[in-house]
């Protein structure tokens, strides 16, 4: 029997497989960050090629300084969450489940509407360029350093997204803590160099994502899903490692279980990656080695892996990107024993939009899906 195929739980939430659609930027909202139309049946065909569970792009969650790039979705406002809340209704009518993705963008900003400047732990700029693809910014800002009115505004803007995320019908919300957005920001000692509570310390640099855990908790009841995606790696470090090494993953992970996390994300480059300071062990041999936490893991899950993947790691669920990019319908070609293409970088150039995929396969597949 398929190891990918069996049937398989997230929370009290039970799905039909083990394949997740991972969150991925489109920046294909409107202006003001309402979902349109095109993202109702973007979303919609992963519920239609097969997927039980669909993770959305990162949404921003205040209006403020947490938004990334133009056109990227929000929901912070009325218009923006019922723009959401037809998209779950449809991917639902589908046959799957959403979480909403939550992210605020830290220093990693190339552009926002409602605040000229990046806000982050402390004066550092990300390394390298802004991706270009994500258009507007063509170096990092010198971010405005977080003072203690910030993080209450920042904490507040997310425990009133994950509101309205519960109210659109999503059954569940997912931190963004990975890729050098501001959660992940403050985990990293290259970002963090404050010697206030916020910093200085495993614990300091934990701090504010352990209380927007219980805050989120306390907000939203003690069942509804309430996940976190994690990395070392940020968009554009694919080196940095915590000093702290798996002990000090393993303790990040125990203290945000306590503090009523549901389930860990992790994100690397590939999931079996020895990837931690001084181990031999991948971010996701050491999350599911924790009691009591649950974990889908992410990082070049493709056809001719995932199955082993599902061996090695029972229970977790698998997140699958490019390759869901690409073939929409990833878990039924995967069930079926069908061809499945790789992911064609053209598709994603010179922006990743929807409608540039659409105009893509429309030329290259003979026909518009």
């Amino acid at each position: 029997m398929s190891e990918v195929f069996s049937a398989a739980k997230l929370g009290s939430l039970e799905l039909s497989n083990r394949l997740v659609v991972a969150p991925m930027t489109r920046i294909s909202a409107e202006h003001e960050g309402e979902p349109t139309d095109l993202m109702e049946d973007y979303y919609a065909r992963f519920a239609e090629g097969g997927f039980g569970l669909v993770i959305s792009e990162g949404v921003y969650s205040d209006r403020k300084a947490s938004q990334a790039y133009q056109y990227q979705p929000g929901i912070t406002d009325d218009e923006q969450q019922a723009g959401w809340k037809k998209v779950v209704e449809k991917v639902q009518h589908s046959g799957a489940e959403m979480i909403c993705q939550l992210m605020h963008a830290g220093g990693q900003l190339q552009y926002n509407r409602f605040y000229e400047h990046a806000k982050a732990p402390s004066e550092i700029r990300p390394k390298g360029e802004p991706l270009s693809m994500y258009g507007k910014a063509d170096t990092w800002q010198k971010p405005e350093v977080l003072d203690e009115g910030d993080f209450n505004q920042i904490l507040n803007g997310f425990v009133g997204a994950a509101k309205r995320a519960k109210e659109a019908g999503f059954v569940g919300v997912e931190l963004h803590a990975a890729d050098g957005y501001l959660l992940n920001q403050l985990l990293s000692t290259y970002f963090n160099e404050r010697n206030d509570q916020w910093g200085n310390s495993l614990d300091g640099r934990l701090r504010f994502l352990t209380l927007l855990v219980k805050s989120l908790r306390d907000a939203l009841g003690d069942d509804y899903i309430i996940g976190m995606r994690i990395s070392q790696v940020a968009l554009t470090d694919y080196d940095y490692q915590w000093p702290e090494g798996e002990d000090g993953f393993r303790y990040m992970l125990e203290k945000l279980r306590d503090a009523g996390l549901t389930y860990v994300h992790t994100s690397d480059i590939n999931v079996n990656r020895k990837a931690l300071k001084d181990s031999d062990k991948s971010l996701a041999e050491v999350a599911t080695e924790i009691e009591d936490l649950e974990v889908i893991v992410n990082g070049g899950v493709t056809e001719y892996n995932a199955e082993d993947i599902a061996a090695k790691y029972p229970d977790v669920l698998l997140a699958v990107g490019k390759k869901a990019l690409a073939n929409p319908d990833f878990a039924n070609r995967l069930k079926a024993g069908e061809d499945i293409a790789d992911l064609d970088p053209d598709m994603l150039e010179p922006k990743p939009t929807i409608q540039h995929e659409l105009n893509w396969r429309k030329i290259n597949e003979g026909k518009q899906d």
